[in-house]
């Protein structure tokens, strides 16, 4: 791989993490509270900690902060935007179309001009047009609605200290790291190496590969986090599978299960899982109570949905297999990129050391950083054995989520009502499954972690409805638009949230049923 200065200067532009420098005159203005500006407001504030009614409290809310209707009304448009996100493709495909057929006869694309390295002239309206359907800047671009509303509420100050010292990025700043990583080709080459270990008991066939991917990438996001095995998962699925052109039911079922078994594979550990490391360390759950409470119950959940996945599918798959290998006589040229001369251990084993860094210091973006710009630094040295190292999607990733933090810190006035309002355990369950579907789960079992006098009970639902509705939607969980964008050109006109929703729908189900039954 050749280190270039765009690639370079993306990778210091990582570091600068959008944090507005806080002067030392700004002081918190709700006591007990570090955050500096005035939205969104703490829960304790509204003074309706006696209130049981979650409509009352709603609607009181609602009237002591007008910014929270804005906010939630600018979250819900901004998630009706990702399911319209393919009627602005086809649009802009449109355009293009009929752009490129003006310039032709205007002779003004590439070839019709004087320079070597001459492009076409390009369509301003069908670029904006393909951004609007990009699901990774969907929510971004509300930001500047969300902006607009806070500043109209409140004051552009207010704004600068919210976007710039109140909202945490570690997150998204993480997810951009570990998946740049992960999809580096030692790391594949190796992760590949490891599932067609498993695949062979199977024969090798397609199959067997669907099968010892969507079981052991899952539950590997337990140990090295759940984006990295989303990452890992996706690019071995875009390798061994999706290139056979599997039909859409097999297509969108495979990609809502590998969302689904990634949400619940984290959970066999305390720390790998956003929304159980959110809980952690307020309800004092360690792995041991974590795996014997929710993590088991989720591996044996992972295990039925693929059999009654694979027992649906089984003839597709055995019809990939004759894709997946030449005819006699049929050569195929590799890319560059796809060749499988074998890394060696040693430069494995480095990228490992890498990986688990960044692992290990993801609440510290200053260390895991910096420790990316040495793997950057570590490709180049050793580049005859690497591919490009692709920042694209992991940076429209990275924003999407750091959107996706901004807009749900405003949700808690009417989430943290509904999770507290004393309905049956299962009902809560349920409930969680179905707001994880709207937010980021980590953000409903952390508004959860914040509500006193919360049962036992009422714990385990809150969580296991949030990882269990994971899969749902691309904002349910924080690595789901890593695989996304690994997965998304497979699909003609990108991914439908709709038949995405419905390929999760069964996995989902066998989650919440068996969380429920074995609690």
């Amino acid at each position: 791989m050749k280190m270039t200065p765009r690639l370079l200067l993306a990778s210091l532009v990582l570091l600068a993490c959008p944090l507005a420098a806080a002067s030392l005159e700004d002081k918190p203005p709700f006591e007990g509270h570090a955050q500096l500006a005035h939205f969104p407001r703490p829960l304790e504030s509204y003074g309706d900690r006696d209130q049981e009614s979650a409509r009352v409290k709603i609607m009181s809310r609602a009237a002591q902060e007008p910014f929270n209707v804005a906010a939630t009304i600018i979250f819900g448009l901004a998630v009706l935007h990702t399911f319209a996100s393919g009627f602005f493709r086809k649009w802009a495909h449109h355009i293009e179309h009929v752009h490129h057929e003006k310039i032709e006869r205007e002779r003004r694309t590439a070839k019709d001009k004087p320079h070597e390295d001459a492009e076409d002239d390009v369509s301003f309206g069908a670029t904006i047009l393909h951004f609007l359907g990009e699901v990774e800047v969907v929510f971004g671009i509300w930001v500047l609605a969300l902006m607009a509303a806070g500043v109209y509420f409140h004051s552009w100050h207010d704004v600068q200290l919210y976007l710039g010292h109140d909202v945490n990025y570690a997150e998204p700043l993480f997810v951009v790291v570990i998946m740049a990583i992960a999809a580096s080709r030692p790391v594949i080459q190796f992760a590949e190496k490891c599932v067609a270990a498993v695949a062979s008991l199977g024969g090798g066939k397609v199959g067997a590969w669907w099968l010892a991917v969507l079981t052991l990438g899952p539950l590997l996001g337990s140990f090295i986090t759940e984006p990295a095995a989303m990452t890992i998962s996706a690019m071995i699925l875009a390798r061994k599978i999706y290139p056979l052109r599997p039909g859409k039911s097999l297509a969108y079922g495979t990609l809502g299960l590998l969302f689904v078994n990634v949400s619940i594979g984290g959970t066999l550990t305390h720390f790998a899982a956003p929304p159980i490391l959110m809980v952690a360390s307020p309800w004092k759950w360690d792995t041991a109570f974590v795996f014997s409470t929710i993590g088991w119950k989720c591996a044996i959940s992972i295990i039925i949905g693929n059999a009654l996945f694979y027992f649906w599918f089984r003839k597709e798959l055995a019809e990939l297999d004759h894709r997946a290998h030449p005819q006699e006589g049929e050569s195929r040229l590799l890319r560059w990129a796809d060749r499988e001369d074998p890394v060696p251990r040693r430069v494995i084993l480095v990228h490992t050391a890498f990986l688990a860094w960044t692992v290990l210091t993801n609440h510290y973006p200053a260390m895991f950083m910096g420790g990316f710009l040495f793997f950057i630094a570590f490709v180049e040295a050793t580049r005859h054995h690497q591919n490009l190292i692709g920042l694209r999607s992991p940076i429209l990733v990275g924003f999407f989520l750091g959107a996706l933090v901004i807009h749900g810190r405003c949700q808690s006035w009417w989430i943290e009502p509904i999770l507290t309002s004393g309905v049956p355990d299962w009902v809560l369950l349920l409930g969680s499954a179905f707001l994880t579907a709207f937010n980021d789960n980590a953000a409903i079992t952390y508004l959860a972690s914040q509500a006193p006098g919360l049962t036992d009970m009422a714990k385990y639902a809150v969580v296991a409805g949030a990882v269990a509705g994971g899969g749902l939607t691309v904002i349910a969980n924080a690595p789901n638009p890593a695989g996304l964008s690994i997965l998304s050109r497979f699909f003609q006109g990108g991914v439908s949230a709709l038949f995405l929703a419905l390929g999760a729908a069964v996995p989902t189900a066998v989650v919440i049923t068996t969380l429920l039954v074995m609690k």
